[in-house]
């Protein structure tokens, strides 16, 4: 089961979100209303994402195109900066790196402690 945890830091202008355990498709549609909530009243342009990812196991083949799908709402949203922080997980930093290529999401950086 996927957790999501989300905490608008205002004064920093830097929406917080940690990621953890494997998402289902029920998980990730409930973490993309509670984003769409979080942002609702915040103009993103202002402010950085950053996204700990420390946590978060590799996604399932059959969830793949609704991680895609988050990214380019990411994507859409304009957030100044999209940070995703990662741990000791080649495979995951290499999915989501493919996957901000493929949907166009520019501004985004993955902070690792793996070099590949």
């Amino acid at each position: 089961m996927g957790t999501f945890n989300l905490k608008t830091d205002a004064s920093n202008k830097v929406l917080h979100i940690e990621l953890a355990g494997s998402f289902s498709q029920e998980d990730g549609l409930r973490s993309i209303a509670a984003y769409q909530d979080a942002i609702a009243s915040m103009n993103t342009k202002e402010f950085n994402l950053d996204i700990d990812c420390k946590k978060l196991n590799v996604t399932a083949p059959e969830i793949v195109p609704l991680l895609e799908g988050c990214l380019a709402m990411l994507k859409k949203s304009e957030f100044k900066k999209v940070v995703l922080t990662l741990e000791n997980n080649t495979i995951l930093k290499m999915q989501l790196a493919r996957l901000g290529r493929t949907v166009g999401l520019d501004n985004l950086q993955i902070v690792s402690n793996i070099t590949a």
